[in-house]
């Protein structure tokens, strides 16, 4: 029937009809060909932004094709069928094809082993600045020598060198520190000679700082944001009131303690209206800056109190709503944005906001409390500075619009793992394991805790270092098999997750974050050993998720093991980053299944060892 009606239609119906009957037999014929689509699509699928570096952080939008007018930035080229219309100009590629290899897998892929293979695309720190650039922030880095060239007040320097970097020797600042003090105090020393963009809303200032793990980021933003609480406190006509009149009252009383009669009194002007308020993802990292900022605080004369559900309720009230008032509060994003909710009045005198890991508050779990903190804060901010490690493109994207004044402070090691980071591959699919990784794993422990002695690592008589060793999985479950078993062999094992208590996971960083080794005397030792099994004694080991990785300041730790390979560049860096903080050595060991990307890995190993960044 449809050939005959098909003799008496036009020539136009005719052709459509007869291309729609071509096509429905080639579909009939070529069953495969609409998964084969499929299939090829979902191979070209592009990780999530989130998880992808950004090579462009040091670039201001300003800097960028188009400007920081997102209307005038060049348009994406979409392929299509209408690509070519409208061009004057044909867009032909005349260079010749490199030639292919010889060697391919049977899916038409060149071999791994050839020279321009590159598992991820990997660049030079910092590669879309210009070198002359890269010199420039390395010249200004070196006009800073101490922490005495910065303007800060005499007893802020007095704290530093008293309390915070207590007992050290050769006391100078870290690349960032160099950087970011001097750009925070407003100070030409170490910086570029433009003064910082203000806001036209009311004179904020934006911050991005970003430099490589264990830099010393926290005492970078910590430094400046007390500095300027003690001088807006000097110039507090309610806090100098206050003073007097306790004083008067502390007389009448004949200077009886404080704390018998001071709830009778008065509350502080700060009472619940922090001035300084600092972010953080988790309860360690909490605990982590709160104790930073106390070393600094106790000579500086600041009250700083932490907020986080490892606290009770009561707790948490006396830290917030204490008789003596409080200046700084470390906290995390969603306790301290529940409680602004019930008291919105908390929020309402903060001059300082800092985000630390601003890659993970900004993130799709925290981003919601982030940013409702960050809008309460705006009327009264003056200062608000951004901090992390990595900085994927999804996080730029986000500031590139929300704040396209925001100056970024960059060190050249950015999203390049510290080369004094050794990085060792164990194969589980060769003798002797036999993919067998939890027997790589623990041999890999013996290996590190038997050798540990040989470090140079210098001990009195009659005691032993103890030696920390973090391990890293990907999923929560695998947490406690390994440790099980590592238990089975001998060494000493607790697993670290989400399930774990808050207050149990401080006590097992507790250790793992002491500046000073640990040692135990002989006797310990062998009270430690069982009779009759093999043990190590001298080792102690956290098999933990990325719950540990993040900005946890693992001075202790000079060796990770890494049991499952991450799936992005940025677990690379914050899981290796765990060793080798603050200058000092550290060992990595990856284990490789017969279902991990080894071409990844050995690409990571040899950007580590050219000092590349992770892009």
């Amino acid at each position: 029937m449809l050939s005959r009606a098909a003799e008496f239609a036009c020539p136009l119906c005719r052709f459509t009809l007869g291309a729609r009957q071509a096509r429905s037999q080639q579909i009939t014929q070529q069953p495969w060909s609409s998964q084969r689509w499929y299939a090829t699509r979902q191979e070209r699928r592009q990780p999530p932004s989130r998880m992808v570096l950004s090579d462009r952080v040091a670039r201001p939008p300003s800097q960028r094709p188009g400007g920081g007018d997102p209307a005038k930035r060049p348009r994406r080229r979409v392929d299509g069928p209408f690509t070519g219309m409208n061009r004057t100009v044909a867009n032909l590629d005349t260079r010749r094809p490199p030639p292919q290899s010889r060697d391919k897998d049977k899916k038409g892929r060149s071999n791994k082993d050839d020279k321009n293979f590159k598992a991820l695309k990997m660049q030079r720190a910092l590669a879309t600045i210009g070198y002359g650039q890269r010199s420039n922030i390395k010249t200004r880095m070196q006009e800073v020598e101490s922490f005495d060239q910065f303007d800060l007040l005499p007893v802020v320097k007095k704290g530093i060198e008293e309390e915070v970097l207590k007992g050290m020797v050769d006391i100078k600042p870290t690349p960032i520190q160099r950087l970011a003090i001097p750009a925070l105090l407003g100070q030409d020393v170490g910086t570029s000679k433009t003064r910082n963009r203000k806001d036209a809303s009311g004179g904020r200032q934006e911050f991005l700082l970003a430099a490589e793990t264990g830099s010393g980021k926290t005492l970078a933003y910590m430094v400046p944001a007390i500095n300027a609480l003690k001088a807006a406190e000097a110039e507090d006509t309610d806090v100098k009131a206050y003073n007097e009149r306790l004083a008067v009252e502390k007389e009448r009383r004949d200077n009886a303690p404080l704390d018998k009669w001071i709830e009778q009194f008065e509350p502080h002007p700060n009472t619940a209206r922090p001035r300084v308020v600092v972010l953080v993802p988790t309860a360690e990292l909490v605990d982590q800056v709160t104790a930073v900022a106390k070393s600094l605080a106790h000579v500086v004369k600041v009250k700083v109190r932490p907020l986080s559900a490892g606290y009770d309720v009561m707790k948490i009230q006396r830290n917030l709503y204490g008789p003596f008032g409080v200046d700084m509060i470390v906290s995390t994003p969603h306790l301290l944005a529940t409680i602004a909710d019930s008291d919105p009045n908390i929020l309402s005198r903060v001059s300082h906001l800092v985000i630390d890991e601003a890659d993970s508050l900004l993130d799709r779990s925290f981003s919601e409390d982030t940013t409702r903190i960050v809008d309460r804060t705006m009327p009264s901010l003056k200062q608000l500075i951004l901090c992390s490690a990595t900085i994927p493109r999804r996080l730029d994207t986000y500031l590139d619009t929300q704040f396209p004044d925001m100056r970024r402070i960059t060190t050249p090691n950015l999203h390049a793992i510290p080369r004094r980071v050794q990085l060792g591959v164990i194969d589980v699919t060769k003798d002797p394991y036999r993919h067998n990784k939890m027997i790589a794993c623990a041999d890999a422990i013996w290996t590190i805790g038997k050798g540990s002695a040989k470090d140079g690592i210098p001990q009195e008589k009659g005691e032993v270092d103890v030696t920390r060793i973090m391990v890293f999985v990907n999923e929560r479950e695998t947490t406690q098999q390994v440790a099980d078993f590592l238990k089975t062999k001998g060494v000493n094992a607790i697993a670290l997750h989400r399930d774990t208590p808050e207050q149990r996971q401080s006590e097992m960083l507790a250790s793992f974050t002491a500046s000073e080794p640990k040692k135990l005397a002989a006797g310990e030792v062998e009270k430690a050993s069982v009779p009759g099994r093999r043990s190590l004694p001298n080792v102690q080991v956290i098999v933990a998720t990325d719950l540990a990785s993040r900005g946890i300041d693992t001075l202790a730790v000079r060796h990770v093991v890494l049991y499952d390979v991450p799936h992005t560049t940025i677990d690379f860096i914050h899981r290796l980053g765990r060793a080798g903080r603050m200058g000092r050595r550290g060992r990595g060991i990856v284990l490789v299944g017969k279902d991990d990307r080894k071409d990844v890995v050995a690409e990571v190993k040899r950007s580590m060892f050219m000092g590349q960044a992770l892009v």
